[in-house]
Protein backbone atom coordinates (compact mmCIF):
# COMPACT_ATOMS: atom_id res chain seq x y z
CA UNK A 1 0.00 0.00 0.00
CA UNK A 2 1.12 3.55 -0.69
CA UNK A 3 1.97 5.77 1.57
CA UNK A 4 0.44 9.18 1.16
CA UNK A 5 2.32 12.49 2.15
CA UNK A 6 -0.84 14.48 3.20
CA UNK A 7 -1.58 11.27 5.33
CA UNK A 8 -1.67 12.01 8.60
CA UNK A 9 0.92 9.83 10.94
CA UNK A 10 -0.94 7.51 13.17
CA UNK A 11 -3.57 6.96 10.26
CA UNK A 12 -0.95 5.43 8.02
CA UNK A 13 0.02 3.54 11.20
CA UNK A 14 -1.93 0.61 12.75
CA UNK A 15 -3.33 1.65 16.42
CA UNK A 16 -1.07 -0.65 18.10
CA UNK A 17 1.91 0.89 16.14
CA UNK A 18 1.03 4.19 16.67
CA UNK A 19 0.82 3.69 20.60
CA UNK A 20 4.07 2.26 20.28
CA UNK A 21 5.94 4.95 18.51
CA UNK A 22 4.04 7.49 21.16
CA UNK A 23 5.72 5.53 23.94
CA UNK A 24 8.90 4.97 22.72
CA UNK A 25 12.09 7.16 23.83
CA UNK A 26 13.13 6.80 20.08
CA UNK A 27 9.88 8.34 19.05
CA UNK A 28 11.55 10.45 15.96
CA UNK A 29 13.73 7.80 14.40
CA UNK A 30 11.31 5.64 15.09
CA UNK A 31 8.48 7.56 13.30
CA UNK A 32 10.95 8.43 10.42
CA UNK A 33 11.82 4.89 9.74
CA UNK A 34 8.06 3.35 9.37
CA UNK A 35 6.98 5.99 7.20
CA UNK A 36 8.10 6.49 3.82
CA UNK A 37 6.59 10.12 3.75
CA UNK A 38 7.69 11.79 7.02
CA UNK A 39 9.71 14.48 6.74
CA UNK A 40 13.79 13.98 7.91
CA UNK A 41 13.89 16.44 11.10
CA UNK A 42 16.86 18.29 13.12
CA UNK A 43 16.53 18.97 16.71
CA UNK A 44 18.30 21.27 18.94
CA UNK A 45 17.86 23.09 22.75
CA UNK A 46 17.87 26.33 22.45
CA UNK A 47 18.64 28.85 25.54
CA UNK A 48 17.08 32.05 25.98
CA UNK A 49 16.23 35.20 28.35
CA UNK A 50 13.18 36.63 29.37
CA UNK A 51 13.40 39.02 31.89
CA UNK A 52 17.00 38.60 32.99
CA UNK A 53 15.92 35.02 33.57
CA UNK A 54 17.77 32.00 31.56
CA UNK A 55 15.34 29.66 30.21
CA UNK A 56 15.86 26.86 27.65
CA UNK A 57 13.38 25.84 24.85
CA UNK A 58 13.87 22.85 22.55
CA UNK A 59 13.34 23.19 18.92
CA UNK A 60 12.50 20.63 15.97
CA UNK A 61 12.51 21.55 12.67
CA UNK A 62 11.65 19.98 9.39
CA UNK A 63 13.26 18.73 6.11
CA UNK A 64 10.96 21.61 4.03
CA UNK A 65 10.99 25.26 3.17
CA UNK A 66 8.95 27.16 4.27
CA UNK A 67 7.24 24.87 6.83
CA UNK A 68 4.69 26.24 9.20
CA UNK A 69 5.18 27.62 12.96
CA UNK A 70 4.27 25.69 15.88
CA UNK A 71 4.61 27.21 19.66
CA UNK A 72 4.16 24.31 22.02
CA UNK A 73 3.45 25.37 25.43
CA UNK A 74 4.34 22.67 28.25
CA UNK A 75 2.17 21.19 31.11
CA UNK A 76 2.61 22.05 34.99
CA UNK A 77 5.85 19.39 34.71
CA UNK A 78 7.89 21.98 32.55
CA UNK A 79 9.62 20.96 29.28
CA UNK A 80 9.99 17.55 29.82
CA UNK A 81 10.53 14.65 27.05
CA UNK A 82 6.75 14.55 26.54
CA UNK A 83 6.86 17.71 24.74
CA UNK A 84 9.82 17.19 22.74
CA UNK A 85 7.93 13.89 21.45
CA UNK A 86 5.08 15.73 20.39
CA UNK A 87 7.23 18.29 18.86
CA UNK A 88 8.87 15.52 16.80
CA UNK A 89 6.17 14.29 15.83
CA UNK A 90 4.83 17.64 14.31
CA UNK A 91 8.29 17.89 12.41
CA UNK A 92 7.94 14.96 11.34
CA UNK A 93 4.45 15.85 9.76
CA UNK A 94 6.34 19.12 8.12
CA UNK A 95 6.19 22.17 10.34
CA UNK A 96 8.80 23.77 12.72
CA UNK A 97 8.07 22.96 16.44
CA UNK A 98 9.49 25.47 19.64
CA UNK A 99 8.46 23.83 22.60
CA UNK A 100 9.06 26.71 25.04
CA UNK A 101 10.21 27.14 28.46
CA UNK A 102 7.96 28.83 31.16
CA UNK A 103 9.75 28.24 34.33
CA UNK A 104 12.95 28.45 33.74
CA UNK A 105 16.15 26.48 32.58
CA UNK A 106 16.39 23.82 34.84
CA UNK A 107 13.48 24.09 36.53
CA UNK A 108 11.06 20.89 35.89
CA UNK A 109 9.12 20.24 39.02
CA UNK A 110 8.23 16.77 40.16
CA UNK A 111 6.72 17.60 43.22
CA UNK A 112 2.64 18.35 43.77
CA UNK A 113 3.44 21.79 45.60
CA UNK A 114 6.00 23.27 42.95
CA UNK A 115 4.30 22.34 40.39
CA UNK A 116 1.13 24.44 42.11
CA UNK A 117 3.38 27.23 42.93
CA UNK A 118 4.93 27.63 40.00
CA UNK A 119 1.83 27.93 37.58
CA UNK A 120 0.34 29.70 40.12
CA UNK A 121 2.73 32.55 39.96
CA UNK A 122 1.91 32.98 36.15
CA UNK A 123 -1.50 32.70 36.94
CA UNK A 124 -1.39 35.89 39.38
CA UNK A 125 0.83 37.65 36.87
CA UNK A 126 -0.41 37.84 33.49
CA UNK A 127 1.77 39.96 32.50
CA UNK A 128 4.52 37.91 32.93
CA UNK A 129 3.13 34.99 31.09
CA UNK A 130 2.64 37.39 28.11
CA UNK A 131 6.47 38.72 28.20
CA UNK A 132 7.33 34.82 28.53
CA UNK A 133 4.94 33.93 25.21
CA UNK A 134 6.98 37.24 23.55
CA UNK A 135 10.45 35.46 24.55
CA UNK A 136 9.15 32.51 22.60
CA UNK A 137 7.98 34.32 19.61
CA UNK A 138 10.93 35.84 19.47
CA UNK A 139 13.11 32.53 19.17
CA UNK A 140 11.35 31.11 16.75
CA UNK A 141 11.28 34.07 14.31
CA UNK A 142 14.90 34.35 15.25
CA UNK A 143 14.80 30.67 13.49
CA UNK A 144 13.45 31.85 10.30
CA UNK A 145 9.91 31.36 11.04
CA UNK A 146 6.95 33.52 10.28
CA UNK A 147 5.31 33.22 13.70
CA UNK A 148 2.28 35.62 12.95
CA UNK A 149 1.14 32.84 10.81
CA UNK A 150 1.87 30.40 12.93
CA UNK A 151 -0.05 28.06 15.41
CA UNK A 152 0.17 27.92 19.28
CA UNK A 153 -0.98 24.68 21.44
CA UNK A 154 -0.54 23.67 24.75
CA UNK A 155 -1.07 20.81 27.23
CA UNK A 156 -3.26 21.39 30.62
CA UNK A 157 -1.42 24.46 31.64
CA UNK A 158 -0.12 25.39 28.43
CA UNK A 159 -3.52 24.88 26.95
CA UNK A 160 -4.61 27.57 29.24
CA UNK A 161 -1.37 29.26 28.35
CA UNK A 162 -2.21 28.90 24.83
CA UNK A 163 -5.57 30.88 25.12
CA UNK A 164 -3.95 33.54 26.97
CA UNK A 165 -2.18 34.78 24.22
CA UNK A 166 -5.51 34.34 21.84
CA UNK A 167 -6.66 36.26 24.51
CA UNK A 168 -3.90 38.93 24.00
CA UNK A 169 -4.85 39.67 19.98
CA UNK A 170 -1.48 38.55 18.95
CA UNK A 171 -2.41 37.20 15.34
CA UNK A 172 -1.88 33.58 14.29
CA UNK A 173 -3.57 31.29 12.70
CA UNK A 174 -5.12 29.03 15.63
CA UNK A 175 -5.18 28.43 19.66
CA UNK A 176 -4.91 25.00 20.66
CA UNK A 177 -5.29 24.00 24.01
CA UNK A 178 -5.12 20.00 24.69
CA UNK A 179 -7.41 19.26 28.17
CA UNK A 180 -6.41 22.93 29.05
CA UNK A 181 -7.88 25.23 31.85
CA UNK A 182 -10.78 27.04 30.02
CA UNK A 183 -11.68 29.56 32.41
CA UNK A 184 -12.01 33.28 31.72
CA UNK A 185 -9.60 35.14 33.63
CA UNK A 186 -11.68 38.30 35.43
CA UNK A 187 -10.98 41.29 33.38
CA UNK A 188 -10.18 39.47 29.87
CA UNK A 189 -12.08 38.67 26.92
CA UNK A 190 -11.60 37.32 23.13
CA UNK A 191 -12.72 40.83 21.41
CA UNK A 192 -9.27 41.43 19.71
CA UNK A 193 -8.84 37.48 19.44
CA UNK A 194 -7.12 36.67 15.71
CA UNK A 195 -7.38 33.56 14.56
CA UNK A 196 -9.16 30.46 15.32
CA UNK A 197 -9.71 28.27 18.48
CA UNK A 198 -9.67 24.66 18.20
CA UNK A 199 -10.44 23.05 21.84
CA UNK A 200 -10.07 19.16 23.24
CA UNK A 201 -11.52 18.63 26.07
CA UNK A 202 -12.32 15.35 28.48
CA UNK A 203 -16.36 15.29 29.54
CA UNK A 204 -14.99 12.96 32.70
CA UNK A 205 -12.46 15.72 32.97
CA UNK A 206 -12.46 16.46 37.19
CA UNK A 207 -10.15 19.68 36.68
CA UNK A 208 -11.75 21.37 34.40
CA UNK A 209 -15.49 21.16 34.52
CA UNK A 210 -18.15 20.70 31.50
CA UNK A 211 -19.75 23.57 32.31
CA UNK A 212 -16.19 25.75 31.79
CA UNK A 213 -16.53 24.00 28.57
CA UNK A 214 -19.66 25.47 27.69
CA UNK A 215 -19.01 29.00 29.17
CA UNK A 216 -16.22 29.28 27.16
CA UNK A 217 -18.49 28.65 23.76
CA UNK A 218 -20.75 30.67 24.62
CA UNK A 219 -17.73 33.84 24.77
CA UNK A 220 -16.50 32.71 22.02
CA UNK A 221 -20.13 33.26 20.28
CA UNK A 222 -20.25 36.18 21.20
CA UNK A 223 -17.09 37.43 20.62
CA UNK A 224 -17.49 36.39 16.86
CA UNK A 225 -14.41 34.06 17.08
CA UNK A 226 -14.37 31.27 15.26
CA UNK A 227 -13.82 27.89 16.86
CA UNK A 228 -14.44 24.10 17.26
CA UNK A 229 -14.57 22.55 20.15
CA UNK A 230 -14.68 18.58 20.85
CA UNK A 231 -15.18 16.13 23.75
CA UNK A 232 -14.28 12.81 24.65
CA UNK A 233 -16.44 10.47 26.74
CA UNK A 234 -14.43 9.04 29.28
CA UNK A 235 -10.98 11.24 28.72
CA UNK A 236 -10.63 12.64 32.07
CA UNK A 237 -7.97 15.58 32.54
CA UNK A 238 -4.42 15.12 31.03
CA UNK A 239 -5.98 12.16 28.62
CA UNK A 240 -3.37 12.60 26.11
CA UNK A 241 -0.16 12.12 28.49
CA UNK A 242 1.02 8.31 27.72
CA UNK A 243 3.43 8.40 30.38
CA UNK A 244 0.35 8.24 32.57
CA UNK A 245 -1.57 5.32 32.10
CA UNK A 246 -3.99 6.10 34.93
CA UNK A 247 -5.00 9.44 32.74
CA UNK A 248 -4.08 8.18 28.89
CA UNK A 249 -7.23 7.77 26.95
CA UNK A 250 -5.66 5.95 23.68
CA UNK A 251 -9.19 6.53 21.72
CA UNK A 252 -9.12 10.56 22.65
CA UNK A 253 -5.32 10.73 21.94
CA UNK A 254 -5.72 9.49 18.60
CA UNK A 255 -8.69 11.05 17.55
CA UNK A 256 -7.80 14.33 18.81
CA UNK A 257 -4.41 14.02 17.05
CA UNK A 258 -5.71 13.06 13.91
CA UNK A 259 -8.21 15.78 14.08
CA UNK A 260 -4.95 18.39 14.98
CA UNK A 261 -3.42 17.17 11.52
CA UNK A 262 -6.03 17.58 9.63
CA UNK A 263 -7.00 21.04 11.34
CA UNK A 264 -3.30 21.66 10.93
CA UNK A 265 -3.22 20.55 7.18
CA UNK A 266 -6.61 23.06 6.25
CA UNK A 267 -5.09 25.92 7.64
CA UNK A 268 -1.97 26.02 5.97
CA UNK A 269 -3.00 24.78 1.98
Amino acid sequence: MSLLPNTPLSARLSKGTYRSLVGSAALSVLALTMSQSAFAITTKDIAYTVDNQDYQGYYAKADQANAPFILLIHDWDGLTDYEKKRADMLAAEGYNVLAADMFGAGIRPTEMADKKRLTAELYEDRSKMRRLLAGALTVGQQQGNNVRNGTTMGYCFGGSVALELARSGFEQKAFVPFHGGLELPAGQNYNTTSGEILVFHGTADEAVPLEDFTALGKTLETANVAHEMITYSGAVHAFTDFNNPDRYNARADERSWNRYLTFLENSYK
